[in-house]
């Protein structure tokens, strides 16, 4: 398994590097255009029968067959490239999707899910503490394991390794544990759903609200509906606005534990909030404010919404591509245990007060 770097292409030496990211990029694409294919031509062989045949939406189709190929043939060193930028596309596709918010909904969604997602972060970090108490874990490793659960994922881990200066192996653990829990979230959410008849408002705010990794979480919502991923993707937004300050508290808490001494004053705090801040947030916001200022017609918010679409192809090819069974199974399974624990009781927590309280987003 390889954390992902989320580096963009060519962003160093100019064009003189594109061509290493070539190779990856066109398989990232060619993945993304079968998995587009084959949803539409399991529709049509449905459809031409009469068979009531499942509609796999074109996200589960990439990751799966980005998944095969990472464990079967393995991802040969020419595409790795090109392959570990995905995490840049999921940030394209994400601001580009700002378009399709207005401010006013944008901060009505985001002020509603605040208090949905500081409930849920204090259940995480509680259920992930105790329960890797009692079976064992390091403090720092169950510090990492809560702030991926409660904030986002892989980026909160990474971000937080050298704030409570872990070890690379505990990192390297945690990192496991979210990536594998993600990979079951966007298999079992869409189904659960489905059984309960979930609204996309429901689904959406229930999945941004839940599911640990960005990538995972636009493509959860994605697996449901594009209005379900539109909301589970803001949801997630507000959640990773978090990530300064909660970063920041862990890593004052393990300073007095003979962790990395945090700078103190108010600027340096201020400081550690804003680099570990993911801008893409911003980026996201920005698109919003232009949409809603009335600067881009329907034919151009139409059109950035399709470009969304093709950077999250792209991004949902490369987690499959980056997603080693064997690294998993390598990495032990208290970890993952602990993780998927607290990921059940946030799941369950998080669908009850959706359900209990969506209504008010609707009648707002």
């Amino acid at each position: 398994m390889t954390a992902p770097t989320g580096t963009a292409p060519a962003t160093r030496g100019g064009a003189r590097e594109l061509p290493r990211y070539l190779p990856g990029l066109l398989l990232l694409a060619v993945i993304g255009i079968v998995a587009a294919y084959l949803q539409l031509g399991l529709r049509a062989v449905g459809t031409a029968t009469g068979t009531a045949l499942p509609d796999v939406e074109y996200v589960l189709w990439a990751i799966l067959i980005g998944l095969v190929i990472r464990n079967t043939v393995g991802v040969p060193e020419i595409f790795r490239p090109g392959v570990g930028t995905y995490e840049f596309w999921l940030k394209i596709g994400i601001v580009l999707l700002g378009a399709r918010f207005l401010l006013g909904d944008l901060a009505k969604l985001g002020g509603f899910s605040l208090g949905l997602i500081l409930v849920d972060m204090a259940i995480a970090t509680a259920v992930i503490l105790l329960v890797g108490r009692l079976f064992g874990l390091g403090g720092k490793l169950s510090t990492l394991l809560a702030v991926g659960t409660s904030i986002c994922g892989v980026s909160a881990i990474v971000a937080s390794r050298g704030a409570i200066d872990a070890d690379d192996e505990d990192s390297g653990y945690a990192i496991a544990a979210i990536l594998a829990l993600g990979a079951v979230a966007l298999f079992s959410f869409p189904a659960i759903g489905h059984l309960l008849q979930l609204t996309d408002t429901q689904f959406g705010l229930w999945a941004g609200l839940a599911v640990d990794n960005t990538a995972e979480t636009a493509a959860t919502g994605a697996a449901y509906s594009a209005e379900a991923q539109q909301t589970a993707v803001a949801v997630k937004n507000t959640r990773n606005a978090l990530i300064g300050v909660v970063v920041l508290v862990y890593a004052i808490y393990w300073s007095t534990r003979g962790g990395v001494a945090v700078a103190p004053g108010l600027r340096a705090r201020t400081a550690f909030v804003w680099r570990t801040f993911p801008k893409f947030v911003l980026g996201f916001v920005v698109v919003s404010a232009v949409a809603t200022a009335g600067l881009l017609s329907k034919p151009e918010v139409s059109s950035l919404g399709n470009l969304s679409k093709w950077a999250f192809l792209l991004c949902f090819a490369g987690v499959g591509l980056n997603f080693d069974i064997r690294e998993m199974a390598r990495s032990g399974w208290r970890p993952l245990i602990v993780a998927a624990l607290g990921l059940v009781v946030v799941a369950a927590c998080s669908l009850g007060l959706v359900l209990l309280t969506s209504g008010w987003l609707d009648a707002g």
